[in-house]
């Protein structure tokens, strides 16, 4: 297995997955993956949790990324969420989904059975052995119940094939250790969305971002002018836009960013599966408003197109 070289980084979109009468809405992703494709974005997730993953089984997940990896057609690269607490049931989608049109994985710490960071690592360390792709470690324990240590992880990484983390810890003096002692190529990608700002200005390589489907150029301009090292020019541009992600998860995700995208005319049905609902009177109206401030509404309440093929982001 050879050494991964170039650190991931940049804009990453966790994909959300339209549905449409319970099933999966094929034209809707068509079309998500066609707009996202020509905008300013280093890559996209499949299947996590902004995409209701653990709602698809596995043919509507392997037509999930049949169809992207088609619509992409050398566009951002592509990784699969998966997750899950029994080693060997995660080993054996390794090997189920190997010879998908994916580019690597996403893998969240096992949740709920909470491990200690010896599991956690003996975890990794046997997905890590078990496929050629690269991993994206997912750390987020307000989820999962577990927290996986910087130690633990500064471990993982001298796997090749392990090649970052989503740092969703919470834990700003543990996100700020992790970076002052992570080897060179570890990319550390921020999946905290309010905090994308400082998160770059600490030194992390990027986000992992699902309030990115909206203002996606907004987004990629904070990281563009952060990597130029121009604060001055990047803190307006976060100013205007740090009200998005609250916005996006005044209520659970992904409804709330579903029902942008469908008055957006991007999305042709806000749907998602239960146990998630679609969002309240309330803040569909305060979602509306701020689209109308933006100029971004291209369908009616009805859901007809008005002209999502102008709308930009």
């Amino acid at each position: 297995m050879e050494q991964h070289t170039q650190r991931l980084e940049g804009l990453w979109l966790p994909l959300i997955t339209p549905f449409k009468d319970g099933c999966l809405d094929e034209i809707s992703l068509k079309r998500l993956v066609r707009h996202y494709a020509s905008e300013p974005v280093d890559g996209l997730i499949l299947a996590a949790t902004t995409g209701e993953g653990l709602t698809l089984d596995e043919s509507e997940t392997e037509q999930l990324t049949a169809i992207v990896a088609a619509e992409l057609d050398g566009g951002p690269v592509s990784y699969l969420s998966l997750s899950g607490s029994d080693t060997r049931k995660l080993i054996k989608s390794l090997e189920r989904t190997g010879g998908w049109p994916i580019d690597g994985y996403l893998v969240a710490c096992p949740y709920y059975s909470r491990p200690s960071q010896e599991g956690l690592y003996r975890h990794f360390a046997a997905l890590a052995e078990h496929t050629d792709k690269p991993i994206i470690i997912y750390n987020i324990p307000y989820r999962t119940g577990v927290n996986l240590a910087n130690d633990t992880l500064l471990r993982l990484a001298e796997f090749p094939n392990i090649v970052g983390v989503k740092d969703c810890c919470v834990d700003q003096a543990q996100s700020f250790d992790l970076l002052r002692g992570r080897p060179e190529e570890f990319a550390v990608l921020t999946g905290e969305d309010a905090l994308f700002y400082g998160a770059l200005t600490q030194g992390a390589d990027g986000g992992i971002l699902a309030s990115a489907h909206v203002e996606t150029q907004a987004f990629a301009q904070i990281r563009d002018r952060l990597r130029a090292g121009d604060w001055q020019a990047a803190l307006p541009l976060w100013d205007e836009l740090v009200d998005v992600p609250r916005l996006l998860f005044a209520e659970p995700s992904p409804a709330p960013i579903k029902h942008w995208l469908w008055r957006a005319g991007l999305i042709d049905s806000p749907e998602v599966r239960l146990p998630m609902t679609g969002v309240s009177k309330g803040l569909a109206a305060r979602i509306e408003s701020e689209m109308q401030r933006r100029g971004r509404i291209a369908t009616d309440p009805s859901g007809e197109n008005t002209g999502a093929s102008e709308v930009s982001y």
